[in-house]
């Protein structure tokens, strides 16, 4: 599917086309379901492991809240532009009529359908709240338990003797290569809702944009059960000697600001969260999971192209800034690829028709 192909076919430049059946047919209940399966499972799971250690769920500085505040407002604007696409499309003028506004509206968003998507989108959150106060928990849980040092040894027998984030630096310099890591690290927290937003409202397929959330939701989940399995910091908190040096960025403050924090909850646990965990890259998991899913959407050339970018600029970004060791990488993709078979399962989503649909 190219990009412009994600709208409706130009014969809904005709005054009185019937939308798609895709347009106006939800996706099975199971597809719909997943998502909040997903989410009170993970909040289920945070509940019983917090209480354990004796602590709340919660979600300090309202965290999870503005960024699904963000993830509406977003799907709103694009639903919004799509509308106005589709109806310029069927109008006369230049401008769209009121009555094609109102006609695309009804054929693109029946309340069943902005309810789903409402919900897909609060349960996608959700699964991060759990996931925020799993993670959160996980020195409690283990307590001076770190695998950095294997974790190190394991990264240097993969690059012969070599440290990765030295190979980088040797290679790039810390100046204007930490801006643009720095950039691509933080630009994560724009992508997420961006994706969603857009898979939700613009995939023809609406089973498919459901597909996509919930292989983004489990994710949440998979990711905070690694940290349990390998409790690590990451290079920068082990080793910040060897990130010395590096230009003041959002990145390089936002590694600070979450030290401060984890040494907050460590004296108080009850008090705040904390968020620092390497094994493994959340980061490179979902956006491995979103250029695997670009295939798997039959999403046109240029995205995909976009999509590997972004995930090869993501991984030498958690190398550059000591976020990551490589193998924490390694395990974001492998996580990657267990949420979108989990997907696949939980929606019955079969990726071979975008396949069959987009074909020359």
């Amino acid at each position: 599917m190219s990009p412009s192909t994600i709208l409706d076919p130009p014969d809904e430049s005709r005054p009185a086309p019937s939308a798609p059946p895709a347009a106006r047919a939800l996706p099975p209940r199971r597809a719909i379901a997943a998502g909040p399966a997903v989410a009170a499972f993970t909040l289920l799971v945070a509940l019983v492991a917090t209480a354990a250690v004796g602590v709340s769920v919660r979600d300090p500085n309202g965290v999870t809240a503005q960024r699904l505040t963000t993830v509406l407002v977003m799907t709103l604007v694009i639903a919004g532009l799509d509308l106005l696409v589709r109806a310029t499309l069927r109008s006369a003028g230049r401008w769209p009529s009121p009555a094609a506004l109102a006609a695309v509206r009804r054929e693109r968003w029946p309340l069943r359908r902005g309810l789903a998507v409402t919900g897909a989108l609060v349960a996608f959150y959700a699964t991060y709240l759990g996931y925020r106060n799993l993670k959160s928990i996980v020195p409690l849980v283990r307590p001076g338990d770190t695998f950095d040092s294997q974790l190190a040894d394991a990264d240097r027998v993969l690059f012969l003797g070599h440290d990765p984030a030295a190979l980088l630096h040797d290679l790039w310099g810390v100046g204007a290569a930490t801006e643009l890591f720095s950039f691509v690290y933080m630009l994560f927290f724009l992508f997420i809702p961006l994706t969603l937003g857009a898979a939700l409202v613009l995939l023809p397929d609406l089973r498919a944009g459901f597909f996509f959330v919930t292989a983004m939701a489990l994710n949440w989940l998979l990711g905070a059960g690694s940290y349990f399995l390998l409790p690590a910091l990451g290079p920068i908190y082990v080793d910040p000697g060897a990130f010395a040096g590096f230009p003041d960025s959002a990145a390089t403050r936002l590694q600070a600001a979450l030290l401060e924090q984890r040494e907050a909850f460590l004296s108080d646990p009850a008090g705040t969260a904390q968020s620092i965990g390497a094994f493994a890259s959340l980061h490179t998991s979902i956006f491995f999971t979103a250029a695997l899913a670009a295939h798997m959407l039959g999403l046109g050339r240029l995205l995909k192209t976009v999509a590997w970018a972004l995930f090869a600029l993501t991984v030498g970004a958690t190398i550059h800034l000591g976020w990551h060791y490589f193998v924490d990488d390694l395990a974001g993709m492998a996580i990657a690829v267990l949420a979108l078979a989990g997907a696949c399962v939980l929606c019955g989503y079969d990726p071979r028709r975008a396949a069959r649909r987009t074909a020359p």
